[in-house]
């Protein structure tokens, strides 16, 4: 469930929110989502009905989001074929990468993405650069790219979404020296930057968690706006930090203690913020509940 990784500090956004909310609970709608429901969904996070209209109209330019008239005939919005690949795609990532933290096994080598683009298109060197780069792969040389093997069908899927596959080779392997492997991935990826993006979510949420552990009860709608907030935060590491092997990062790495604190908020909360969001319309489900 993603978007491309939004910069540092850029999570919480009004667009960011509505992709995490469809990610989360929009999916199980047996129709379009009513606009007044996204505007009461959102307002419950915070954001502003003109804010939410707005972030709807860039979604919808974006081909993410398509318009459609409700069962009563209320204007609402359904996801598109390509935004639900991209959501399915993301919750291998989102849900899955908390477990992968956890594995010091290097889990099957690499994907490696090799790519070269004649000067009559180097434009779309660019497009395959950030896309390759939003995808979690660390860069080995110039046009060469690498990341966990496990990633494979999902690099894939987006380099022809994007009409870049005839760019790029794709292949599998594994790191044969000459450095140790955790010094090559020390220069393949920024893992001070990486480490300061665990960090930055653990200050947020790590709180939040304490706060929800002292409480016996678990109201509905505090629930939902923990859990839509802790989510629109992590949903984007996973993009950042490819989940690569404990064994190849420094120790004490956070990874793995803003993968624990996720999985605990997710547990928590998400069952009671399903609640509130199927209290105010359509009975919605989650793809990870």
């Amino acid at each position: 469930m993603s978007e491309q990784t939004p910069p540092t500090g850029q999570a919480h956004t009004p667009r960011s929110l509505i992709v995490t909310l469809y990610g989360a609970y929009g999916r199980g709608f047996p129709g379009p989502v009513p606009v007044a429901e996204l505007i009461r969904l959102l307002g419950a996070a915070g954001v502003d009905a003109p804010s939410v209209r707005s972030a709807v109209s860039r979604l919808k330019r974006r081909g993410l989001l398509v318009p459609a008239r409700t069962a009563s005939g209320a204007a609402g919005y359904a996801l598109s074929d390509d935004a639900r690949q991209l959501l399915a795609d993301g919750d291998r990532r989102v849900y899955g990468t908390t477990d992968a933290a956890e594995s010091s096994a290097e889990g099957g080598g690499w994907v490696l993405a090799v790519f070269s683009v004649p000067e009559s298109q180097r434009a779309k060197r660019h497009v395959l650069r950030s896309t390759l780069a939003g995808l979690g792969f660390g860069t080995a040389a110039p046009g060469v790219w690498l990341a966990p093997a496990k990633l494979y069908e999902e690099a894939r899927h987006t380099l022809e979404r994007i009409g870049c596959a005839g760019y790029v080779e794709l292949f599998r392997g594994e790191h044969l020296g000459f450095a140790a492997t955790a010094d090559a991935v020390a220069r393949w990826w920024d893992l001070d930057t990486l480490a300061g993006l665990h960090e930055a979510f653990l200050d947020e949420h790590a709180p939040v968690l304490r706060a929800w552990q002292a409480r016996t009860d678990t109201p509905p709608q505090e629930a939902y706006r923990d859990h839509l907030l802790a989510l629109d935060s992590w949903r984007h590491l996973p993009y950042a930090d490819p989940g690569l092997p404990a064994r190849l990062l420094p120790e004490g790495w956070p990874g793995l203690r803003s993968a624990r604190v996720f999985r605990a908020l997710h547990e928590r909360l998400h069952e009671a913020g399903g609640r509130f969001v199927h209290g105010g319309g359509p009975r919605a489900v989650s793809p990870a509940g």
